[in-house]
């Protein structure tokens, strides 16, 4: 056999013989970058029945909100008033509430963003809009809050807002106390103590840290997560041909089945 012909037959029986310079390494992933200063966008709890079977190895579910450290002395009628709504729920006539009278949400409830919320920021101010009942909220930047005396009591309260690093933190106080999350009791000393952190490009979280030294024993903490709803256009949300009312004997929430 000529040796052209046993090399030729050694060529074809061999692997497949690679050129050194070809052989590359997998191409290194890029690191994940984004401004984690800009809230600006269109967000809503995370998570929610739609997420299911998402990837939550990046953001993790937040744990439920715990129960209110209140003092002792308010815990047995807080207990009674609880047990008083769910007993109702269950017979299926439950008990009217601020929806009810279309009583917006407030502070710090708003933020809890079952619907959707739009966040706008300038220099000045960062401004948080719930499309449930229109609800505006206005942080002002590098602000002093007033004494809480002179405080005027509202839905949404006196907000003002610092950048600490990446993290922005917000303080609110003078809420209505009617205004109530949970059903919990609160004086005019209560303040809402914020921290928000943007934690992917789109999601941010938000530890919420509730102190009253009339009612609680200590501060009432707990976090919720926002993820971003880029093509959502925010809805005109308004109360107006609300037919429920409440019983006036009972509290009861009723339906109007025609307009009085």
């Amino acid at each position: 056999m000529k040796r052209s012909s046993l090399v030729l037959i050694t060529l074809l029986l061999s692997p497949t013989l690679v050129p050194a310079q070809e052989v590359r390494d997998p191409p290194k992933a890029k690191a994940q970058t984004f401004d984690r200063r800009d809230f600006s966008g269109t967000w809503d709890r995370y998570p929610q029945a739609i997420d299911q079977g998402r990837d939550i190895t990046v953001v993790a579910p937040p744990p439920d909100v715990p129960p209110p450290p209140l003092k002792p002395e308010y815990q047995a009628a807080y207990a009674a008033e609880q047990k008083k709504i769910d007993d109702a729920n269950k017979r299926g006539e439950p008990i009217a509430t601020g929806y009810t009278h279309c009583i917006p949400d407030g502070m710090p409830t708003m933020m809890m963003a079952m619907f959707p919320m739009e966040v706008l920021q300038t220099r000045r101010q960062i401004t948080i809009i719930q499309e449930a009942y229109n609800q505006v909220r206005r942080i002002y930047l590098n602000d002093s809050l007033p004494a809480i005396e002179d405080a005027e009591p509202g839905f949404w309260g006196h907000s003002a807002g610092r950048w600490e690093g990446d993290i922005f933190v917000a303080d609110t106080i003078g809420i209505k106390e009617n205004v109530r999350f949970r059903n919990v009791p609160h004086s005019a000393e209560m303040r809402i103590h914020e921290q928000m952190r943007k934690v992917s490009p789109n999601h941010f979280e938000n530890v919420v840290t509730v102190t009253d030294p009339a009612y609680l024993t200590k501060p009432w903490q707990w976090k919720w997560v926002y993820q971003r709803r880029p093509n959502y256009k925010m809805y005109e949300y308004v109360c107006e041909d609300n037919r429920e009312y409440a019983d006036p004997e009972t509290g009861a929430a009723r339906m109007r089945l025609s307009k009085p």
